[in-house]
Parts: C-alpha cells; structure tokens; sequence
C-alpha cells in the first residue's frame, strides 16, 4: 500500500524514532507500505530547518536532511500536481477545530487527489473524511 506521511510523522522519524507510537511504527516499518510524503512536507521540513527549531542539531544543511528522508527513510517525495490545487481550492475546512493551516489542507488535498493513505497523528484530519480523505489516525 501507498502510504503518505504528515509533516508530523516525519519529523518523529527524523527525531524522536523510538517515542513514535508503537502502531505508527508497526506501519511505517511494514515492507509491504510504500512511503511518501507531499512536497509539502517537504518544504515545511525546511522551514523547521532554516528556523533554527529541533531538526538542526541533527543535520548540518537542509539537504543532508532531506536526503536522508529519501534515502535512508525511503520516503519520495510527491510533486505538487494541478488536481492537488483544484481539490486544495474544493476543500470545506474544519472550522468547527478553527484548522487554519494552508500546509495541512495542501497535504490533505495531496493525499485526496493522488487516492492515498494519509497517516497522521494530527486530531483535526478526521473532518476530511467524507471529502475522500483515506486516514490513518495514531
């Protein structure tokens, strides 16, 4: 199975491996799951980078540490398509969680778009469901 991680998935591989919730892990770690992330996971991973937040003591560029997500995680990274734009601008947001974060609606909308299994430890993601969000929540 095709599994796409959010941001938060990835940064708990990239820092805090052991502490991930035992069922996340039993699922990242299957061989049958196939493991990507949207380009917009990504960029934020960057943003967390260049900020100078958690993922710098760890790494000594933004690259090494994407290029450790891609290689040594075996997570690709999935191009933003137009038909993730077009379902990003269709999206009914969760106001009744006040979710405002563009980042998690493109990543919803990505994993909408390309019909793939979004796994997430984020409690406002089970709105998009009946928009045709396939989730995993841990």
């Amino acid at each position: 199975m095709r599994l796409m991680l959010d941001t938060c998935v990835v940064i708990d591989l990239l820092t805090d491996y052991d502490n991930l919730e035992r069922g996340a892990l039993a699922i990242v770690s299957d061989p049958a799951n196939v493991l990507v992330a949207s380009f917009e996971t990504m960029r934020e991973l960057v943003v967390h980078y260049n900020n100078k937040r958690l993922l710098p003591k760890y790494w000594k560029s933004a690259k090494e540490m994407i290029d450790f997500v891609e290689d040594d995680l075996e997570i690709d990274f999935l191009p933003l398509r137009p038909q993730v734009g077009r379902t990003y601008a269709n999206l009914r947001l969760n106001e009744e969680q006040e979710h405002h974060d563009p980042s998690d609606h493109i990543i919803i909308s990505h994993a909408i778009a390309e019909r793939i299994t979004l796994l997430s430890s984020d409690t406002r993601f089970w709105y998009y469901r009946d928009q045709g969000l396939d989730l995993i929540e841990y």
